[in-house]
């Protein structure tokens, strides 16, 4: 279990979980709250980011849905953690909404070797994400029934590039949509694209595991 801390809050929120075995955690600050960035932000996310459980920055990325921050300082924000991510040899967790057009070219420039799509949006750009050799993180919405094209893109997706998440406490897969979400529902997302895909649930679920701890550079 990999649990998000993208902001100072959450970072400081999760350590009581990172003695809990089999469970990991991000360092990173959220695009809807990149007017927080600091000196003493930056150096917080170092600190996490040494720690043997802190699998990635992030979640970090841009987006243009909400305009709790500008644009420009999204952007910045997301350089320097990209740039962090780099210098400490870490996975980025992408957020991209309706961001895309601005989000991918920066991360082709200035990403990491390990690229997570979080919440995988954008169908239309699976075959362009998997060319450059991220991975598609795929949430409890492909469940939805006008979601067709996102549980096209999970069916397309190559087996070693495909992930699953719950996004959890939003996003909460069929049948419990409507209620918060909460990780044991990625089952109901996994028996979803499992099916989508022909394979048996407990085959999907060994290859997520394996494309995780690849994704994660989990040993």
């Amino acid at each position: 279990m990999v649990t998000i801390g993208s902001s100072a809050a959450e970072m400081t929120a999760v350590t009581p979980l990172l003695d809990e075995p089999g469970v990991f955690t991000t360092a990173g600050l959220h695009p809807n709250s990149a007017d927080q960035w600091n000196d003493a932000l930056e150096a917080q996310i170092r600190e996490r980011a040494a720690h043997p459980r802190c699998v990635a920055i992030g979640e970090t990325g841009l987006d243009w849905f909400r305009d709790h921050v500008d644009r420009a300082t999204q952007t910045d924000v997301f350089r320097r953690q990209l740039a962090l991510a780099r210098e400490l040899d870490k996975t980025v967790t992408i957020h991209c909404r309706d961001a895309d057009e601005e989000c991918f070219p920066l991360l082709v420039a200035e990403g990491p070797a390990r690229v997570i799509l979080h919440c995988f949006a954008v169908p239309h750009r699976l075959d362009e994400a998997i060319a450059n050799g991220w991975w598609c993180s795929f949430a409890g919405n492909v469940t939805y029934p006008k979601a067709s094209d996102l549980l096209l893109a999970a069916a397309r997706c190559p087996a070693d590039r495909l992930l699953l998440e719950t996004d959890a406490p939003y996003l909460t897969p069929v049948p419990h949509r409507g209620t918060p979400n909460e990780p044991a529902y990625v089952m109901d997302t996994l028996r979803a694209v499992a099916l989508v895909r022909g394979v048996t649930p407990e085959e999907l679920a060994a290859q997520v595991e394996a494309n995780a701890s690849a994704a994660y550079a989990i040993v």
